[in-house]
Formats: C-alpha cells, sequence, structure tokens
C-alpha cells in the first residue's frame, strides 16, 4: 500500500498530469508537491554576462516566489479532485533533489512528468524523469 507519494512540479502540462494522476490513483495517501529551485537559474534568468554582478538575494526572492505560485497552483488543483496536499520547495539539483528528498521523508511513491523528449535532444540533455527513476530508493511512476 502506498502511504506517501511525492510529486515533483513545475509549470508544465507534464507535471499537471502527474499531479492528477497521484490524485485519482492514490487519493487516500499522502501527496507532497515538490518544486525543486536550481541555483543555477538564479543566475540564467539574468541574461548577465562577463564581470556584471547580479542581486542573488532578489534573484532568490523572485524564484521562491514564483515557487510558491506553483505550489499554489497545485494546490488548487488537487483540490479540485477533492485532495489535500502538502506543498514543499528546495533549493540544489533538481533529479538528486527529489531522490534526496524521496529518501529523507518517508516517500513509497514518485510520480513524475514526462518533458517527451526525443532522439538526439533526450540524450544530449537527459531527461530528469529518467535519472530520478534509475537513482530513486521507491517506485517511480513516469507520467506523459
Amino acid at each position: 500500500m502506498v502511504a506517501h507519494v511525492l510529486v515533483p512540479v513545475d509549470d508544465s502540462n507534464q507535471s499537471s498530469e502527474a499531479l492528477e494522476f497521484a490524485c485519482e490513483e492514490y487519493p487516500d495517501a499522502r501527496i507532497t508537491a515538490l518544486h525543486v529551485l536550481d541555483p543555477g537559474d538564479f543566475y540564467a534568468a539574468t541574461g548577465i554576462e562577463g564581470g556584471a554582478v547580479a542581486n542573488y538575494d532578489e534573484l532568490q526572492e523572485h524564484h521562491q516566489d514564483r515557487a510558491e505560485a506553483i505550489l499554489e497552483s497545485a494546490r488548487e488543483q488537487a483540490a479540485d479532485h477533492g485532495v489535500e496536499i502538502e506543498t514543499d520547495h528546495v533549493v540544489g539539483g533538481i533529479s538528486r533533489s527529489i531522490v534526496d528528498y524521496a529518501a529523507e521523508h518517508d516517500v513509497d511513491h514518485i510520480a513524475i512528468g514526462s518533458h517527451g523528449r526525443t532522439g538526439a535532444s533526450r540524450i544530449l540533455l537527459g531527461s530528469v524523469a529518467e535519472k530520478v527513476a534509475r537513482r530513486s530508493p521507491v517506485p517511480v511512476t513516469i507520467v506523459r
């Protein structure tokens, strides 16, 4: 029996589908929607190159506000299915943070959206869902 499901969320349709899957398949389980803030995105979003220095705190606050909006949207989506979920966010590498969170929080199952990359882009970029599936200490469902 699955008691705790982890659903990594971002603002993609695929993560929304994964959350919907979890709500429908595990309505009696504890569901946690997790958003991972990748610190590399803090600087990538600025487009600043060379020696310019960005205000790290301001960038981090912007990304945390965005994370909270994503998690609020997840709570609303789950409520539409009559399910109350927990939400959390962490800062770190995406796939590693998801796997570590599952191991540290007694997660029984991970439901993750696939971004559907194929061919060369999948090989070159790798897939967060595939990395999570390979490294996870618990079963993983990849939702397309």
